[in-house]
């Protein structure tokens, strides 16, 4: 007599029921808000209007090494910003924390419009040249919209978002766990591809963090526990 197959926890049930939630509609959500984003992000970073202000270095930046395999972590960003929207359990829900995500861009943009910044130009070491994903990344994202980071200011506002839905859902400790690393290896790989210093990082996070902060107290915060019943 086979051996039933035991029944998949009760949290990775509701996961993948609010991933299928809506799934078309929040993918050509996400997928509409990078492409107004990154429209907006490019116009900002090719046509300064202000002088733009070369980041100084810091004790950190001369202590983390170039790694080129940080570029993993470094792309993975657009993977994780999307798991918030795709864990929205309303089109009510998924539409406010639009809102907030929203606001976090735009407040990165107005500085980059206000106060351009650039990393120094001879951050990045000669031999990125042998690894192509580096001659690609240079010439999509230039050295310009420095400070704040906001590749770090999203996966920050993401990391809060994607543990306080962990936690809604009954998730155990250890996808909490789990996202607190990939959130510093995100942070990390800023550095470690020389796409940002120290100081664009820490502000970067500051932005993340008072969105997230906002979002959470007056957002949609009050997302219930998925119940089976629901489900």
């Amino acid at each position: 007599m086979p051996t039933p197959t035991p029944p998949a926890p009760a949290w990775t049930t509701r996961f993948t029921t609010l991933v299928r939630r809506h799934f078309l509609l929040k993918t050509a959500g996400i997928c509409l808000f990078m492409w107004v984003f990154f429209v907006l992000y490019f116009h900002t970073l090719r046509e300064p209007v202000f002088r733009v202000f070369t980041m100084p270095l810091t004790a950190l930046d001369r202590a983390v090494p170039f790694e080129p395999a940080a570029l993993w972590a470094y792309v993975s960003l657009w993977l994780y910003v999307g798991l918030p929207p795709g864990l929205m359990p309303s089109l009510h829900a998924l539409l406010r924390y639009g809102i907030w995500a929203a606001g976090l861009c735009f407040s990165g943009l107005l500085i980059f419009y206000f106060a351009p910044t650039a990393v120094p130009l001879r951050l990045l070491p000669a031999e990125a040249a042998l690894h192509p994903g580096f001659a690609v990344l240079q010439g999509v994202d230039a050295a310009g919209n420095a400070c704040p980071s906001l590749h770090v200011a999203a996966a920050v506002f993401s990391a809060f978002w994607v543990a306080h839905l962990m936690r809604a859902i009954g998730a155990p400790a250890w996808t909490r766990v789990l996202n607190g690393v990939w959130l510093l290896a995100i942070v990390w790989s800023t550095l470690a591809t020389r796409q940002h210093v120290a100081l664009d990082a820490a502000a970067g996070a500051l932005l993340g963090a008072a969105f997230a902060w906002g979002a959470l107290r007056w957002g949609p915060t009050r997302i219930e526990p998925v119940s089976s019943q629901r489900l």
